[in-house]
């Protein structure tokens, strides 16, 4: 059985060109501390991979700080600052925020004090984009890099955080991006790495990748790649619509991400639908979480006003430049006789 994957808000496939940087790094014998020659050549490989990261990112002239991952970004940026947000915040971020942020219907948070608040830029389950205002505190921006036009040093954000993951790179790295002369209260102590803000002998391998990754997706941005996926993405939520008026396509009149459709049929859960798609061959997530065993309605929808019938009934459809309009048309016919199906036994 063909299959296609259509969850790359989750994650995304390695791309070529960081497979390639990370297999030449592992070549790599120094540690990038030490003053000897395979040392400082260890230390050029991460301040470029640094650099290239800032340069995709439009943060030339800030400080990227390599973290494991974009939670790990999180606790050094948020850890003991109280700082106010929203329910549609990622779980990495909610941990350490105030959650006290009203979000309208279509998914705008109201922003009260920005140098007080993390908002995030753009949502991993509606796609809905926020537009942020000058000296926010902190900005979650890991699903937008790499799929929206966006430079950090323009965005407003004092903060960022960013995963590799997210747009062609390996697990297990992402970097918390500040203003230079922004301080950081270190969580991992030990030595002086990373500007004295995280401990830990730097992730070579993954730095490479990371860089690698990160300046693919800038190619692919300004080369119109998620023009044509946004394209792909509203022929989808097109053929879905036909023939129902049981279904609603959250965030559909915002601005979203080019590749993610938020679609719910109220009363069919979302778990279930991931798993009838999963055995026809299509990736797709649930909008709502499994928590031991009990099915929650998503934190997300239900901040926006969904009530449960909706908020328990979501799916989260998110596509990557490799998509193709038969991997869209399969999922949307094979979606359709689905749910056909359950509409019968619900009637």
């Amino acid at each position: 059985m063909m299959r296609a994957y259509l969850d790359h808000n989750a994650t995304t496939p390695l791309r070529p060109e960081a497979k390639d940087a990370m297999i030449a790094a592992m070549d790599i014998v120094g540690n990038p501390s030490s003053v000897h020659a395979e040392g400082r050549q260890s230390k050029s490989l991460l301040e470029r991979a640094r650099s290239d990261i800032a340069s995709a990112f439009g943060a030339d002239g800030a400080d990227v700080i390599f973290t494991s991952s974009a939670t790990e970004a999180a606790a050094l940026a948020l850890k003991g600052r109280h700082l106010h947000g929203a329910d549609i915040e990622h779980d990495a971020v909610g941990a350490w925020i105030e959650g006290d942020l009203s979000v309208s219907a279509d998914g705008a948070v109201e922003i009260l004090d920005p140098s007080q608040s993390c908002v995030q830029l753009a949502n991993s389950e509606t796609g809905i984009v926020q537009n942020l205002p000058e000296g926010l505190a902190v900005s979650d921006m890991t699903q937008a890099f790499g799929k929206l036009p966006l430079a950090f040093n323009w965005s407003g954000a004092q903060m960022a955080l960013i995963s590799a993951h997210k747009l062609g790179g390996p697990k297990g790295i992402g970097a918390l991006v500040v203003k230079r002369g922004t301080e950081i209260a270190a969580q991992l102590r030990g030595g002086g790495q990373e500007m004295g803000r995280r401990a830990g002998t730097e992730n070579i391998i993954g730095a490479v990748g990371f860089a690698a990754a990160a300046t693919a997706a800038a190619h692919d941005l300004a080369s119109g790649v998620w023009d044509r996926v946004a394209e792909l993405r509203d022929l989808l939520e097109e053929r879905l619509a036909v023939d129902t008026n049981d279904t609603i396509f959250v965030g559909q009149g915002a601005r979203r991400l080019p590749n993610t459709s938020c679609i719910a049929t109220a009363g069919w859960k979302g778990e279930t639908q991931v798993m009838q798609l999963d055995l026809a061959g299509y990736a797709v997530s649930a909008g709502s979480a499994c928590s031991s065993g009990k099915v929650r309605a998503s934190k997300v929808l239900t901040a926006m006003g969904f009530d449960d019938s909706i908020a328990a009934s979501a799916i989260r459809v998110s596509l990557g430049p490799a998509t193709t309009e038969q991997d869209v048309m399969g999922f949307a016919d094979t979606w359709r006789a689905i749910q056909r199906k359950h509409l019968a036994r619900s009637a």
